[in-house]
């Protein structure tokens, strides 16, 4: 019998330190996905972020993850958002969020992701059935691995509780303890950068954040010094992280994107998020600049 690719995640990203993506580790950043007017993902902007970030700080990228508005986009705009990230960087940088409340959609995206290169294929659960039962989603994710056959695409379970309704603790770092030390063998990434200040005594491997598309270089500081983290490094970052999180987190991002490059057009979310008003717009500015 083959191995598993699969394994789970909550409050954060969970892999095996043995398998291909394992050279995936620091700062992950959840990256936004710009629009047009017509709601179409616009490649010039996406591309120049995406290197931005590596290049500020960044280990890896999660592509089409919540904050990239993943589930808001079809199949079509999806396939062609992960095909631009593969043009690019290194592909063991890169993962993607594949997951679907359809089993064949999901089936049939993380195969196309798996062709172009990707090593790690973030999955949600179904989401839109509740409650939904351990034995159903069991079901379900290994229908997935099934139908991926003998392909290298690694699987990580993405729990997201305000969305998926699963019992979870997401962002109790307490939890994230838990895991690891229940299980040292999976690679632990928090969903938040301020993890990073107790992330080498943890053993947590990074983090995968929205928040770090503005705070790459404190975060990425912060990782390379994680022996002895600077506590005014992680101070800041905190500061940073409480102002831009929260339930316009991606229209936070999205608007301090657009503040940094000077391109109003990065400005734009899909509904059901709303695009932040000017006076939010320069308040947030103005606090998280301090």
């Amino acid at each position: 019998m083959r191995q598993s690719r699969t394994r789970p995640i909550c409050s954060g990203w969970f892999s095996p330190k043995h398998a291909r993506s394992d050279k995936m580790q620091g700062v992950i950043a959840a990256v936004p996905t710009p629009i047009d007017a017509d709601g179409t993902p616009i490649k010039e902007l996406f591309v120049v972020h995406c290197s931005w970030a590596l290049a500020h700080g960044c280990d890896a990228l999660n592509i089409l993850g919540s904050t990239g508005e993943a589930n808001s986009f079809d199949t079509a705009q999806r396939r062609a958002v992960m095909a631009w990230a593969a043009e690019n960087p290194p592909k063991d940088r890169l993962m993607v969020g594949t997951g679907t409340p359809s089993l064949h959609e999901t089936i049939a995206l993380t195969k196309h992701a798996d062709d172009l290169g990707y090593g790690v294929a973030l999955v949600l659960p179904p989401y839109c059935y509740k409650p939904l039962t351990d034995e159903g989603l069991t079901d379900w994710f290994m229908a997935l691995h099934a139908a991926l056959g003998a392909r290298d695409i690694q699987i990580c379970f993405y729990n997201f509780p305000q969305m998926t309704g699963i019992k979870d603790s997401s962002g109790d770092l307490d939890y994230c303890r838990s895991i690891v030390a229940a299980n040292p063998a999976l690679s632990v990434f928090p969903s938040s950068e301020t993890a990073l200040a107790t992330a080498h005594q943890d053993g947590f491997v990074g983090c995968i954040s929205a928040s770090v598309n503005i705070s790459a270089p404190l975060a990425g500081a912060i990782w390379a010094h994680r022996k002895t983290p600077p506590a005014d490094l992680c101070s800041e970052i905190a500061r940073k992280r409480g102002l831009i999180a929260g339930p316009r987190l991606i229209a936070n991002v999205k608007s301090l994107v657009a503040d940094r490059t000077q391109d109003a057009r990065w400005r734009a979310v899909l509904p059901p998020f709303r695009t932040l008003p000017g006076a939010a717009r320069r308040d947030l500015r103005a606090a998280v600049e301090g």
